[in-house]
């Protein structure tokens, strides 16, 4: 072979070498729509108005830590695009968004998206159409129900999960409990119910509810409610109520002198919802945890504490430095975030639930530290191990020992 023969083999080899290194990379990736060699897109549907309109922070939290990421170089070199679509809470609404996100917008995945009455809405046409329904802010006992809702899990403790442990606790410390129930009129607040009222059920029946009444979201208060409550007798009021009711729940409680072992559910413990109820009228309050209270001085110097307020210094002006459903929003935004990156270069919505499913171990930061997300292939279960806590007027005191279910 001449030198000038060699050399053309030696460039057509290297030439073919590198074409196939470069096939090779392009079989390595797989797409479903939503993504691509530079991009992809999430959605979600939350209240960015209406009733439960303090939670569309959890969107402008999400748009913000995925724009820092983005500026960063995005996740394994992709762009993340993240639409959070208002649903003021409603079902129709709900229904609609989510559908524009599926078939206009072709999001990959949803992640994120709150509330147990429009998230069950699309609860079956995201499955029908294999599209991952993930962290969803609620937790309703239906999202754990992988072999029926495979695409679909929650991103908080079940419900059930919080209401047992609560039910056990009300039994070590008022065996004779006499208790007085506030719910939601909806999913939400039957879920809690049940579980809690069947815990007392199967101890014997010393421990017996006197009372339990309803609200609705719309309601504008919630007095007359309370008023009955105070005068049922009871001892322990389980308090099942979310946003400006939980405010106006404690206040009221506070006003009529009633002093019952509260318990809140977990979801409503928020530092920002306290403040407004007044601390002091919050005092003595028992729920679980699971998360960090943002804007609680003791976690002032914590590094994912402190992550957060720089990205809410720089990003988010306008949300208020004890803001703690923006952090859990953060935390959320981080853990899909470690999916997508767990997902490497295939990026198809089976292999986005397969890493969803398979989290186990994995601590979110706005987790305390023991709390991990406990997701397996067969067991939805979001988390497993809680605290149980009591406000003392300024801080959450939160117990030496975590409870497994």
């Amino acid at each position: 072979m001449s030198r000038l023969d060699r050399r053309t083999f030696i460039a057509t080899a290297a030439a073919t070498a590198a074409f196939g290194a470069s096939t090779r990379r392009v079989r390595a990736a797989h797409y479903d729509p939503g993504a691509s060699d530079t991009e992809i897109k999430l959605g979600q549907t939350i209240p960015h108005s209406g009733p439960g309109s303090l939670y569309g922070v959890l969107g402008r939290t999400g748009l913000a830590y995925f724009d820092m990421l983005n500026q960063k170089g995005g996740i394994n070199g992709r762009k993340i695009t993240f639409l959070t679509l208002d649903d003021s809470y409603s079902a129709p609404k709900c229904v609609e968004a989510t559908r524009r996100l599926v078939e206009q917008e072709e999001v990959l995945a949803l992640f994120g998206s709150l509330g147990t009455a429009p998230q069950t809405a699309v609860h079956k046409y995201l499955n029908s159409k294999g599209v991952p329904q993930l962290l969803l802010n609620t937790g309703a006992s239906k999202w754990n129900d992988p072999k029926t809702y495979k695409w679909t899990t929650a991103g908080l403790p079940l419900y059930p999960t919080e209401a047992r442990i609560l039910a056990r606790h009300v039994l070590n410390v008022k065996p004779n409990a006499r208790v007085g129930i506030l719910y939601q009129n909806d999913d939400f607040g039957r879920d809690f119910l049940g579980p809690f009222k069947k815990v007392l059920a199967d101890a014997g029946g010393k421990a017996q509810v006197v009372m339990e009444t309803t609200y609705d979201l719309t309601d504008p208060t919630i007095d007359s409610q309370l008023i009955n409550l105070s005068k049922s007798g009871a001892d322990v009021f389980y308090n099942i109520t979310t946003g400006k009711a939980t405010s106006q729940s404690i206040r009221k409680v506070a006003e009529l002198g009633w002093k019952p072992l509260h318990l809140l559910s977990a979801g409503s413990t928020g530092r920002s919802i306290l403040n407004a109820a007044g601390l002091e009228n919050a005092a003595g309050i028992v729920s679980i945890s699971y998360i960090k209270d943002y804007g609680a001085p003791r976690w002032a110097s914590d590094a994912d504490v402190m992550a957060f307020d720089e990205l809410r210094k720089k990003s988010l002006p306008n949300v208020d430095p004890d803001n703690s459903i923006a952090f859990v929003g953060y935390g959320q935004a981080v853990t899909m975030a470690e999916i997508l990156r767990r997902c490497g270069d295939e990026l198809t919505r089976a292999n986005v639930m397969k890493q969803a499913t398979t989290l186990a171990g994995f601590r979110a930061p706005h987790f305390l530290d023991g709390i991990s997300y406990s997701y397996t292939p067969d067991d939805y279960t979001s988390i497993k191990t809680l605290f149980i806590q009591v406000f003392n007027g300024k801080d959450w005191e939160i117990s030496d020992k975590p409870v497994t279910e």
